[in-house]
């Protein structure tokens, strides 16, 4: 696995973002991305040895188009300059949630975990009722010493309480949440290295496991919304 040629890659096409160099070049991205699913790849067996519901996946099914919408947005680049995948029992699809992995030329990289999308209103609304109910189970991950050594939980959230959960309640501040996710950011060097990256990650995502595992219990008979 050549991560070196995925960082090269992505660094070129941050620096020429238009659709004539992407298409030029279009044989160094399917070298780039073939690394990518290579890396994905050793990924899942490394997670598989303490998640072995994602062993199943194939890494194409689990990546994300590099090819911006940029119908609503002020940037009309045409490419995110980003290698991204989701892996978890369902493949990419937000919920279950899994383990998410971006790789962005500039120190940008991250590994993740949780809901990131607090677009479902429902999946939003099973949380909260699961914190709710099951909040010292909720401290208890979320204070283990080694999830606080790496772990922040973090999300977008309301300024106040929502309305039918108590405002004193003890995890009222995560109450206001409308996604639950984590972060641990990755420096291109560290990307570089394959085992060490290989390893380090295997170890992140194991400790996030249990935030993830309360989580999916959450939002057991979720269903995505219809397209």
């Amino acid at each position: 696995m050549n991560t070196q040629l995925i960082i090269d890659y992505l660094s070129a096409l941050n620096i020429n973002n238009n659709r004539e160099w992407y298409h030029a070049n279009k044989e160094d991205y399917k070298k780039a991305n073939a690394e990518f699913e290579k890396l994905l790849q050793a990924l899942i067996l490394e997670i598989g040895k303490f998640d072995s519901s994602i062993l199943h996946n194939n890494p194409k099914d689990l990546t994300f188009k590099i090819v911006r919408d940029t119908r609503f947005s002020h940037d009309k680049s045409p490419y995110n300059p980003a290698f991204r995948a989701h892996i978890s029992q369902k493949g990419k699809l937000p919920v279950p949630v899994g383990y998410y992995l971006m790789i962005k030329p500039g120190d940008q990289s991250f590994l993740g975990g949780g809901l990131f999308a607090d677009r479902f209103k429902d999946a939003t609304t099973m949380i909260r009722d699961y914190i709710a109910g099951n909040g010292k189970e909720w401290e208890k991950i979320i204070h283990q010493p080694d999830f606080e050594k790496y772990f922040t939980v973090q999300g977008t959230a309301l300024k106040n309480v929502p309305a039918g959960y108590e405002k004193e309640h003890p995890q009222a501040g995560y109450l206001k949440f409308k996604s639950w996710y984590l972060e641990y950011p990755l420096k291109d060097d560290e990307v570089k290295d394959v085992k060490t990256f290989l390893e380090k990650a295997a170890e992140l995502f194991e400790i996030m496991k249990p935030f993830n595992d309360y989580l999916n219990k959450a939002l057991v008979g979720f269903q995505m919304p219809a397209r």
